[in-house]
């Protein structure tokens, strides 16, 4: 009976629902403050039409030269102050770190009352930097306004109030008003000693910067697929009269030289791709041949020195490659020197031979140590017993991996095959980028490569996002397709 207490007096009573909604509104609010921060339609900081319609307030905060690159002859006249453009980013930079704030009151809302209580003063803190961070953008807009009315420049510098500013301050407004509810409504007298927090939050809140960081840099590009519907160039704005609907995706599928591109391009991309996926079994087999090494200095040693060229960025390799390969490279000195062959002036990066074949190699050299890395882990793990036991009934080194080793490692070689294959018209661009030249650029040019070079090079915008959004959907599509076959072939989903 006294057992059954404890364990009853253990469990945490849950709070009453009424309770908990001002906690989830409020946190509810701080989510979309940050978000917003991303979105340019949003930006209170816009003061003026001069300033990038596609600038959200995080890159107003941040970044000078795309706020004012279409605003050179205003400054330079002075009918734009520098001066007003610095306090802007700066008052833009106080809503952020403001938000910051209260996104980490929010984070403390998950714990025991006593950092319920100490994370309210992070929000309030954030939500009053937030409102004067508004209040100097507004008389920063002022200022902009009022000398361009007194230099009768109005028409030239174009102030404006954002409707963004408006949003930002109803949110900060809600922020601050909601922390105070919680504050003197929601929160007991009494605390615990200690912040606590129960470990599924602590676990959470350790992987929000990934999802984070997730969804800023793979979910929030999303919104860039907009350019594709419109007859954008670099620096527009996008206007309803420069929608086109699907124009750019007929270009993409009625324009012949387009066509044969595409197809060119997609030749490269599978056949590259199709070598990386058939020499997937190489870090596999590195890392079965590395852990029966018996030295485990040497072990370490070899698993360093082939971890290594995974952090040398591509153009470093492409200067190993230019060293030796080049025509006054180690090879070509060494055969004129050393071997007496006068006419070795052989150029084997210029070279449109065996291009598939090179990338594969140095992409292979660059990549098989930090590949085998969760292989070696993957040994590691399998349970020692196994092999004993085999050794007691006569098996050998080979044995133990042919029937244990490779066994246990094949279901995350599948799972990384299938990810493989998922990914086939992703296999990067800076390898292909720095490797380019006049003679190889139709056999080594790439899908990620061709966007680059459509967009950044050509400023076709438009079908460099028709092409990156297809690649996209072929992928997904590919991917639960794989998907698909794992759960019907093996009985396992990797979804």
């Amino acid at each position: 009976m006294e057992g059954i207490q404890k364990r009853y007096q253990a469990v945490k009573p849950k709070e009453p629902l009424g309770r908990l909604i001002p906690y989830w509104i409020h946190r509810l609010v701080i989510l979309l403050s940050g978000l917003m921060v991303f979105f340019s339609p949003l930006n209170p900081g816009r003061v003026s039409e001069l300033i990038n319609e596609n600038a959200s307030l995080f890159t107003t905060a941040l970044s000078f030269g795309t706020i004012t690159n279409t605003m050179a002859r205003p400054l330079k006249q002075g009918w734009i102050l520098e001066g007003d453009i610095r306090a802007l980013m700066l008052a833009c930079a106080l809503v952020v770190v403001g938000i910051l704030l209260s996104a980490v009151g929010g984070c403390m809302s998950v714990g025991n009352i006593r950092m319920k209580k100490r994370g309210l003063v992070f929000p309030i803190a954030g939500s009053l930097l937030m409102a004067f961070g508004l209040y100097r953008i507004h008389t920063i807009g002022q200022h902009v306004s009022s000398l361009a009315t007194e230099l009768d420049k109005v028409s030239r510098v174009k102030p404006m109030t954002p409707d963004g500013w408006t949003v930002f301050a109803i949110m900060t407004g809600l922020i601050l008003l909601t922390s105070l509810i919680l504050l003197a409504l929601y929160l007991p007298r009494k605390s615990e000693q200690k912040m606590e927090m129960e470990e599924k939050y602590r676990l959470f809140l350790m992987f929000l910067p990934v999802l984070l960081l997730t969804f800023v840099f793979a979910y929030l590009p999303i919104y860039g697929w907009r350019f594709a519907f419109y007859n954008y160039s670099i620096g527009d704005a996008l206007t309803p009269d420069k929608y086109v609907g699907f124009y750019w995706f007929r270009i993409l599928v009625e324009n012949e030289a387009t066509r044969r591109d595409i197809l060119r391009v997609l030749t490269n991309t599978l056949a590259m791709s199709g070598l990386g996926i058939a020499t997937s079994w190489l870090p596999i087999a590195f890392a079965v041949l590395l852990a029966e090494v018996r030295s485990t200095k040497f072990q370490r040693v070899v698993q360093t020195l082939t971890t290594i060229p995974n952090f040398i960025s591509w153009v470093l390799v492409y200067a190993i490659a230019l060293a030796i390969f080049s025509t006054d490279g180690f090879i070509n000195s060494f055969l004129r020197n050393v071997m007496g062959q006068t006419g070795a002036s052989t150029d084997y990066l210029a070279s449109a031979d065996h291009t598939w074949l090179k990338m594969l190699a140095w992409g292979t050299w660059k990549g098989v140590g930090w590949s085998a890395i969760v292989y070696i882990a993957g040994i590691a793990g399998i349970d020692q017993q196994l092999y004993e036991a085999a050794r007691v009934d006569g098996a050998n080194r080979f044995h133990c991996i042919w029937h244990i080793t490779i066994p246990g490692l094949l279901p995350t070689y599948m799972v990384m095959l299938l990810m493989s294959i998922a990914g086939i018209l992703s296999n990067g661009m800076e390898q292909y980028l720095v490797f380019k030249n006049a003679l190889n650029a139709d056999v080594i040019q790439v899908l990620d490569l061709y966007v680059y070079n459509i967009g950044i090079g050509n400023g076709q915008i438009p079908l460099s996002t028709v092409v990156g959004i297809t690649k996209s959907l072929v992928g997904v599509t590919l991917l639960f397709a794989a998907n698909g076959i794992s759960k019907a072939i093996r009985g396992e989903s990797i979804i």
